[in-house]
């Protein structure tokens, strides 16, 4: 809260004046510190009311020393809509109800609803309907029911004629919290002061430009504007006499009164008698306007006559006005007091005060807001103030919102520190357990190449042992397949020798198996001998053929021979079917062979 927020700014801008007044609100009922009131001319309020406005407001402010920082502005009913409408009995919700009201307004108002500013009112209207009844004995016997309804009273003003006054007020620094027209005003303070109690009661506010009549009947309220008043006088005074309006102003406030009916003596200065006749043919025009409205809210909306007229405005001072509308609407007519409502302090001129009692019941009325729940709360603040008044009280919560946010991201951001510290702990301990188990594993594989190297070797030797019963078990073989009639009595392996300087380069790399063919060939011409050496026998590195000699009973038939030998061959375990008799002699009752015979695994040495 700012420190003026115990004082609030009233200001009433009227035809052809400004009012403003500033209340104290620390005690239980407003206190008027500071008023003041400033005469405008009409130029001041031609085609561009603002800039004439402006001028006084900032010279009321400078010279009166206004400092409230909080402004209720109040306008006068002229340029507004107001309609009474009575709603449907089975009306709902809120939503319903705003609807309706605002196809009301769309109805009645003659701009589009985007260009105005609006607010409507819910009244509950409860009274007894007397009901006649006939009972069986045929006796007709009336009683009372009581009965309720609802109705909205809506307001609508264009949004250009509040902003050319609260553009001017925002600009100067000050906050705007409410919009009322001036019938609403006097309705709220005439309510506050209980100024009529349960009575139906007018509230007549004669201006300069334009009169509100206000029917007030207990909370209903009905308000229609007329445009006849004080500045109708005026203008005639000056059309009658060719003078300015100014003058015209000035002698209407120096010799004008209502004149009175029927037979009285004539005031003797012609000036005044042509006045107040005047005066009195626009009161009795105004008074035409009046009796129409009550013949209005009679029919229309059943409403109660009025038993009473309260009066208040800068017109209705002119002298005999009461007398005038007692005259013709045969009520009591009074001058409206809300004084009552709230408390003047010492620094108040209170003979200006009185002088300017009537224009000041606005006032009173806007004041009250601050410390009272009024029967009619209808503000027609413009929907940009309500947007930033709206985002100003939203602000807090932003603002809380913003620092819960930064503290949430501080506590995120210490959490994700404190995590990032440990997980930085966490990875220097891995690190180094890692370290450890990377050299151990270093030990391991070390170790698991050495014993793949063992197990190599003990492969190696196994294999060698593993030859060694091979061929046990390969001689064991050859002499279970070997037939009866046939016996070895030489053996030797055959196979691959090494690269030898004579036949590295050539092409011709053919091993010991080569050499033993080509010995074989030579055998077969008897050019040397069938045997092979003990060094071509050395050089070998492996062994694929087995070649046998020895002799057999079967002479001299080969295709037998080597049939037979095939079917032994069949099952071997060692041997292929595949075997090649390379030589065969007939020696007397034996025959020689030589057969070279192939392994199905080829002997490592």
């Amino acid at each position: 809260m700012g420190k003026n927020d115990d004082r609030v700014l009233a200001i009433d801008i009227g035809g052809y004046g400004i009012r403003m007044a500033e209340f104290s609100l620390s005690g239980a009922m407003p206190v008027m510190t500071k008023f003041a009131f400033r005469r405008m001319d009409e130029q001041a309020f031609g085609d561009d009311d603002a800039p004439g406005f402006a001028e006084v407001y900032h010279e009321m402010l400078e010279s009166y020393g206004f400092t409230a920082g909080r402004v209720r502005l109040s306008i006068s009913a002229q340029s507004s809509f107001q309609r009474l409408s009575k709603l449907p009995a089975a009306v709902g919700s809120k939503s319903a109800i705003s609807k309706i009201v605002e196809f009301e307004a769309r109805q009645t108002v003659p701009y589009a609803m985007e260009e105005v500013e609006w607010d409507y009112q819910l009244i509950r209207h409860v009274w007894e309907e007397t009901v006649t009844e006939t009972n069986e004995e045929g006796v007709t016997e009336e009683r009372k029911e009581p009965r309720e309804e609802f109705e909205a009273l809506f307001v609508a003003v264009k949004t250009e004629d509040i902003s050319q006054y609260t553009d001017v007020i925002m600009d100067s620094g000050k906050t705007i919290v409410s919009v009322d027209i001036a019938p609403i005003a006097l309705f709220n303070a005439a309510k506050a002061t209980q100024a009529h109690g349960d009575d139906c009661v007018m509230l007549l506010n004669i201006g300069g430009r334009g009169t509100s009549l206000m029917i007030a009947d207990g909370n209903r309220a009905f308000i229609r504007n007329i445009p006849i008043a004080g500045g109708a006088v005026t203008a005639q005074v000056a059309k009658e006499f060719s003078i300015s309006m100014a003058e015209a102003e000035e002698l209407k406030r120096r010799y004008g009164f209502v004149a009175l009916g029927g037979a009285y003596e004539e005031p003797e200065s012609e000036l005044a008698a042509t006045i107040s006749k005047i005066a009195r043919n626009v009161m009795t025009r105004l008074h035409g306007e009046i009796s129409r409205s009550i013949n209005v809210w009679r029919a229309q909306h059943g409403g109660r006559a009025p038993t009473r007229v309260l009066l208040s405005g800068g017109g209705s001072t002119m002298l005999y006005v009461t007398d005038f509308f007692q005259e013709k609407l045969r009520v009591p007519v009074e001058y409206l007091n809300t004084f009552g409502a709230v408390t003047l302090a010492d620094t108040v001129d209170k003979e200006t005060l009185q002088s300017l009692a009537p224009m000041v019941q606005e006032l009173i009325g806007i004041s009250l807001r601050d410390v009272i729940q009024c029967p009619i709360d209808i503000s027609l603040l413009p929907r940009e103030i309500r947007k930033q008044r709206e985002l100003d009280r939203r602000k807090p919560y932003l603002y809380a919102a913003a620092v819960l946010l930064v503290v949430c991201l501080a506590i995120f951001l210490f959490g994700v520190n404190r995590l990032r510290d440990f997980e930085s702990t966490l990875v220097g301990q891995v690190g180094g357990e890692v370290e450890r188990v990377n050299r151990k594993m270093s030990e391991v594989n070390t170790l698991v190449n050495e014993l793949n190297s063992a197990k190599g070797a003990y492969d190696e030797a196994l294999g060698y042992v593993a030859a060694r019963h091979r061929w046990t078990d390969m001689l064991n073989e050859l002499e279970s397949i070997m037939p009866d009639m046939m016996w070895l009595t030489h053996l030797e392996g055959v196979g691959d020798l090494p690269t030898t300087e004579n036949n590295a380069g050539t092409g011709d790399e053919e091993g010991l198996f080569g050499v033993v063919t080509a010995r074989r060939d030579q055998e077969n011409t008897g050019d040397i001998p069938g045997k092979l050496n003990t060094a071509d026998i050395g050089r070998m590195t492996e062994i694929r053929q087995i070649r046998l000699s020895g002799y057999t009973l079967i002479v001299d038939n080969r295709d037998m021979i080597e049939e037979e030998l095939r079917k032994r061959l069949k099952d071997s375990k060692f041997f292929t079917e595949e075997s090649e008799l390379t030589d065969i002699r007939r020696a007397q009752n034996l025959t020689s062979f030589k057969l070279l015979l192939n392994l199905k695994e080829s002997i490592k040495k």
